[in-house]
Formats: C-alpha cells, structure tokens, sequence
C-alpha cells in the first residue's frame, strides 16, 4: 500500500527542555544519572582489570 500525501509522516523528534513538563524533566534527570552511575562502575571495574594485569605483567607505566 502506498503511502498518499495526505497521511503524517511520523517523526521521533527530540523535545527540547523547554517543551518537557517538570513530570518529563524529572524522568529524564533520573535517567541520565543511572546512565552516568553505570559509566562511573564500568570505569571501576575496567580499573580494576587494569591494576589486576599490571600486578600480574609488572606494568604500571602510562
């Protein structure tokens, strides 16, 4: 089925902060922090990995 001239066209755009109710803002903090508190446990986590090798392989020098 073709799609006429007639039907909208859907598109995901993203709303800017001033188009977000507090409700949305709010949502949208609280995710950003558990995507930034993932980063900060894979970034410990590869830390450790890197300590662990160094110890291992006698490396340490950046």
């Amino acid at each position: 089925m073709a799609i006429s001239d007639e039907e909208p066209i859907l598109v995901n755009t993203p709303q800017t902060l001033e188009q977000m109710s507090v409700d949305e803002l709010e949502a949208r903090i609280a995710a950003l922090k558990d995507g930034i508190a993932a980063c900060e446990r894979e970034i410990e986590k590869k830390r450790a990995q890197k300590s662990a090798a160094d110890a291992l392989f006698g490396g340490g020098g950046d």
